[in-house]
């Protein structure tokens, strides 16, 4: 359990420092959303059910389960409660504007240090 709250804070932390970075300004909902993604991550990659799996297997692993995280958070902001946090309509390939291949792309990138990030916590809280 501690564990679980370590990786959502520090995904809390982290992925609205991305978003900063990335494009300058970030929203609360990016806490909630980056808190969700760092315990899914674990879940999903570090698991023993794919640990053994390729490297780049998990990392399309990974960027699957953030992107999913990614369009419930923008259904729910965006579209059901229009915040307008974000909007991919312009983008390629995407799916109701909330997400899209080139992003879905980088977090196969992004993937792998956050699942080196999971291991690392995993080894403190054991």
């Amino acid at each position: 359990m501690r564990k679980n709250i370590v990786l959502f804070l520090t995904g809390g932390t982290v992925y609205p420092l991305i978003e900063i970075i990335w494009r300058g300004y970030t929203h609360p909902s990016m806490a909630a959303a980056g808190g969700i993604c760092l315990p899914v991550l674990e879940w999903v990659c570090n698991s023993k059910h794919i640990a053994r799996r390729p490297m780049v297997v998990r990392c399309i692993a990974g960027a699957l389960s953030i992107t999913s995280v990614e369009f419930c958070f923008g259904v729910l902001f965006n579209c059901i409660l229009q915040q307008n946090v974000w909007d991919y309509s312009q983008m390629p390939l995407n799916l109701m504007g909330q997400v899209c291949l080139p992003y879905t792309l980088l977090w196969v990138l992004l993937s792998f240090p956050a699942i080196q990030l999971c291991r690392l916590l995993g080894r403190f809280f054991r």
